[in-house]
């Protein structure tokens, strides 16, 4: 399949989930400045319009737990750009609090966002892209899936989900000329981390790197993408490590503490927005 990028992205069709803000709308700008035609869904759907405008884009309600939503939002991609090239399953909210203090409802909610939103957004586009001959697909994950921390444990679970979820797609699809690849993020500065505070060896980044790192995989087929690509080695080495060096390496580095010691009234706007239907 082609390259997405440079002259091969213009007038190709992207999708992408959760696209009214942060990572999701930084990509989006990233992919129409590059030449693509972008098309976002998001719960809040007057937030995912007035942002696309900006770019030239389209904006459309899409609940990612949904089928129906979800089938629903890429016929209407396609009734208005045509063939979609390219989709980017990027929705997804992080409950933040120790596993037996934090409401088993929120945390579970997470599954329904992070790990089965992806699966719901292959599971519809992937058909449509093995029928026209190919595509790409792009799963927003992160390194919390490698580097679990407490007090995001089914974060993490879901984040880890959707890495071995890829990889096994990938291997599936593309003999059928469709690529799945996952780009994992380290701390990124959007309204996810509000109200805690970055591990020491791991400043926070901004969506924009995030979305560059995006761009990139339209380019050139990469199973993964770690962002900052200073983390790539470290994330895979982190699980051979024994158990009581990564303690140890938690300790210093603020690993342990900085999805527990919260400052939950800065976060109050978030876990707001999140915690509807």
């Amino acid at each position: 399949m082609a390259s997405l990028t440079g002259t091969h992205l213009r007038g190709k069709v992207i999708a992408i989930t959760g696209g009214a803000r942060g990572i999701g709308e930084a990509t989006a700008r990233a992919l129409a400045a590059a030449g693509a035609r972008v098309a976002v869904g998001d719960l809040d759907a007057d937030l995912a319009a007035s942002s696309a405008e900006s770019y030239g884009g389209l904006g459309l309600p899409l609940d990612v737990t949904n089928a129906e939503s979800f089938a629903g939002f890429l016929d209407k991609v396609e009734a208005e750009y045509g063939r979609i090239d390219g989709l980017v399953n990027n929705a997804g909210i992080m409950v933040i609090g120790r596993v037996l203090d934090t409401p088993l409802d929120a945390q579970l909610k997470q599954l329904d966002i992070n790990l089965r939103g992806v699966i719901l957004g292959c599971h519809t586009m992937a058909p449509r892209m093995v029928a026209a001959g190919g595509g790409q697909i792009v799963n927003i994950a992160s390194l919390a899936g490698r580097f679990a921390a407490p007090g995001c444990a089914v974060y993490s679970g879901t984040k880890a989900g959707v890495l071995a979820f890829t990889e096994a797609l990938d291997a599936e699809l593309s003999p059928s000329g469709v690529r799945v690849a996952a780009v994992l993020p380290s701390f990124t500065n959007t309204g996810l981390i509000s109200g805690t505070t970055a591990p020491r060896l791991s400043p926070a980044i901004e969506p924009e790197q995030v979305a560059a790192a995006v761009v990139s995989l339209f380019g050139k087929h990469r199973p993964t993408r770690v962002v900052p690509p200073a983390m790539a080695f470290s994330s895979v080495s982190w699980g051979m490590y024994p158990n009581r060096v990564r303690r140890w390496m938690g300790r210093k580095t603020g690993m342990d503490t900085m999805f527990l010691e919260v400052d939950h009234t800065a976060r109050a706007a978030y876990e707001e927005r999140t915690s509807g239907n």
